[in-house]
């Protein structure tokens, strides 16, 4: 057997792990950027066994150059399809995005009040000048 063999080569930027819908990339993120091992990977991807993450690893070493350029086409195409959904927000998360940032505003401008019967309140804080 050949350590192809053990993937599904569907584009030039699409290396699937066979028998899984799982891309090398996600194998070699966590072995190499996470410093997860092979065990702990297979653990987690219960679609792959802990042969298909080796036969992952030792592709990646036995073809750094190869391999390296395909993952950065695919960091690359994160990055750029990240940038083009930023610019392009869904209204829901414009909204969400809207009322987080009002709720931190309100949380950053009030404190707990400790009341005498051990409830507590939130009361607006002071201005830097009123509180001294």
């Amino acid at each position: 057997m050949q350590i192809e063999d053990y993937f599904n080569f569907l584009a030039e930027n699409d290396i699937r792990i066979k028998g899984t819908r799982i891309g090398i990339e996600t194998v070699l993120d966590e072995y190499i950027h996470e410093g997860k091992t092979a065990e702990a990977i297979a653990e987690r991807y219960h679609t792959v066994t802990l042969e298909q993450v080796y036969a992952t690893i030792l592709y990646y070493l036995q073809n750094r150059e190869k391999v390296g350029a395909y993952l950065e086409g695919y960091l690359e195409y994160c990055r750029k399809a990240r940038e083009e959904y930023e610019k392009n927000l869904p209204p829901v998360v414009v909204r969400l995005r809207a009322l987080k940032a009002k709720r931190q505003t309100v949380s950053n401008d009030s404190r707990p009040n400790i009341r005498k019967d051990g409830s507590t309140s939130t009361i607006p804080s002071l201005p830097k000048n009123e509180q001294e």
